[in-house]
């Protein structure tokens, strides 16, 4: 109940003279309220209902990314060891047998995680937008989501990675591509694994007596 309306509510009470009238005119009014307050939350539900809607996709894609994680660390390890453990002429054949598990966990858990994701949507980020978030408030953020701006930008998002990706490889691969290939090699060291055929020629000729 608002503070307007329990002012309302006092001023009745107070004009009111006799004392049955004043408990039916309390009762009353208390009814109203809460059927305001009802009416208020309803109206809420309903406008996080339909930024839910309007948010499905990012609550989808975070899911996705839940689910592609351990698979994006798994293949990094998969290539540590394949250029390690692996003999460089089935070294192709056990890469396109890794890619195969890693796509068909992807296939098979993604849809289940997203799923699972939209369901869970409304008792997790609906609650926290109707505690957060006045009814006002809600009717702006559906207004800045639909915005034929906002919509644009977000549609611009995977043109725009890609744009600075590609860039950003460019210009740090000659400084980045050493430091992995040491890294794997000083990681292989360590576990006393072989290193790379490079790494092996240098270090027999490190060790071989000079002339």
């Amino acid at each position: 109940m608002s503070i307007s309306q329990r002012r309302y509510i006092s001023a009745l009470i107070i004009s009111t003279t006799k004392p049955e009238m004043k408990i039916i005119t309390v009762l009353a009014l208390l009814l109203v309220a809460g059927v305001a307050q009802a009416q208020s939350t309803t109206a809420k539900k309903d406008l996080v209902a339909r930024i839910l809607v309007l948010q499905q996709a990012a609550i989808e894609q975070t899911a996705q990314a839940l689910v592609e994680r351990p698979a994006l660390q798994l293949h990094q390890q998969a290539g540590l060891a394949l250029q390690t453990r692996v003999a460089p002429e089935k070294r192709e054949a056990a890469a396109k047998q890794v890619q195969a598990d890693l796509k068909k966990y992807v296939e098979e858990v993604g849809p289940v995680v997203r799923q699972q994701a939209v369901k869970l949507a409304p008792s997790t980020i609906g609650t926290l937008l109707e505690e957060k978030f006045t009814e006002e408030e809600l009717k702006q953020l559906i207004a800045i989501i639909e915005s034929p701006v906002n919509r644009k930008y977000m549609q611009m998002g995977g043109e725009m990675q890609k744009a600075l990706g590609e860039k950003l490889v460019a210009q740090t691969q000659a400084v980045v591509e050493p430091k992995v290939k040491a890294l794997e090699q000083s990681i292989a060291k360590h576990l006393g694994l072989p290193t790379s055929p490079a790494a092996k020629a240098s270090d027999a000729s490190a060790k071989s007596p000079k002339k």
